[in-house]
């Protein structure tokens, strides 16, 4: 018998990830890239978090911790709700993960069965759908459009029949637009009217250009919210997450880490305590992302490139570029040939439209984003 991988491992692969492979490949050949693809921090976390981390190592034994994460993390990170939301939770329904990939993935097998229907809207990140195919989910796809700003609709929703589960990002990635608190609300509604688990995905939150985002708690205390200590307090490297989940979830969200896990990485857990004490410091790099968002605007419009979905939040700008091709992996290749730019294809995040659109990150430097629009300017001319 000759064996094989499984089928679950047909699933898509994470295009940005082949994007960051090739400008290494480029690097190594002593060529210059400029980072627009990769959706992380370039900024190491706060001094305060890496300070307590040093304290850890020097003081902790550093063995497992239990699976939902230890009580001062789960404290914190419920505190963090009423001083930012004014929303009260009790630490107990806070499960933190192995990033929020992790969290993605415990909530998907805790709360669906195979079979079950779950919506996705595209453009949006795609580990959602490989995830959830991998489990035996069946993914809904909504599309949505600039005229919805890229966000879903009570409308839509409502037109897909019988449902089981919803997952948005709000601030999103790809687009970076934003539910405002009405929408949010609208949202929560229709999925507590209907019986839907809604999971509403905050990663971007504290990455905002002018209103708040608004979190899923305020409207429904059932909704099931995933965040991450990756972005706002620039930790990918930590892989560190939390889940706040409803009661009917948390043994199940909690057998799951056991087996899966057994518990996020506990230098981790013990050094982001100190994170919610760095609000200084976070804000400081979220201007710094303003100023990255207007010199990446007003550059591609330069370019030429006008059509851009509303950047209301993280650090991203998805933009058209139907006007110079139908093929965006084959006009992201020929910029980092021909510029040294790395930008990311659209068809990561929407299997049918992508090939139209680009997504540009400005989580680098100030420099490097001038430099890129300079160039790119350069090349369309």
């Amino acid at each position: 018998m000759t064996r094989t991988a499984a089928d679950r491992a047909g699933i898509s692969p994470f295009y940005v990830m082949e994007v960051m492979r090739a400008a290494e490949l480029r690097l190594a050949e002593g060529k210059d890239v400029l980072h627009l693809e990769v959706g992380q921090p370039s900024t190491p976390a706060a001094p305060a978090v890496i300070a307590a981390a040093h304290r850890a190592l020097d003081e902790e034994v550093l063995g497992y911790t239990t699976a939902a994460g230890i009580e001062p993390l789960r404290r914190r990170i419920a505190e963090h709700y009423e001083d930012w939301y004014d929303v009260e939770i009790d630490a107990d329904s806070v499960l933190v993960t192995v990033g929020a990939t992790g969290a993605f993935v415990a909530v998907f097998m805790a709360a669906f069965d195979p079979g079950d229907r779950v919506v996705v809207p595209s453009p949006g990140y795609p580990c959602y759908s490989n995830a959830l195919q991998i489990l035996g989910v069946e993914v809904v796809d909504l599309p949505t459009t600039i005229d919805t700003r890229f966000q879903p609709t009570v409308d839509q929703l409502e037109s897909l029949g019988p449902v089981d589960g919803l997952i948005l990002s709000s601030p999103s990635n790809p687009t970076g637009t934003m539910l405002d608190a009405d929408s949010m609300k609208a949202i929560t509604d229709w999925c507590r009217a209907n019986d839907v688990w809604f999971i509403s995905d905050e990663i971007y939150h504290g990455i905002t250009y002018g209103q708040s985002a608004p979190t899923a708690l305020q409207f429904d205390t059932d909704a099931i919210v995933i965040n991450s200590f990756s972005k706002y307090f620039s930790m990918t490297g930590w892989r560190l997450g939390w889940v706040v989940a409803p009661k009917v979830l948390r043994t199940a969200l909690t057998r799951i880490n056991q087996n899966a896990t057994i518990s996020a990485p506990t230098l981790s857990q013990l050094a982001a305590v100190a994170a919610f004490d760095t609000h200084d410091v976070a804000g400081r790099r979220v201007a710094d992302y303003a100023t990255n968002r207007e010199i990446l605007l007003d550059g591609l419009r330069a370019a030429g490139i006008e059509k851009v979905a509303p950047a209301d939040g993280a650090f991203y700008i998805w933009a058209d570029v139907s006007h110079l091709t139908d093929d965006s992996q084959e006009l992201g290749a020929q910029w980092l040939d021909e510029l040294g730019i790395a930008a990311t294809p659209g068809i990561d995040f929407d299997r049918d439209n992508g090939h139209r659109f680009m997504r540009f990150s400005f989580a680098g430097s100030a420099e490097d984003c001038r430099e890129a629009m300079r160039r790119l300017e350069g090349w369309v001319s």
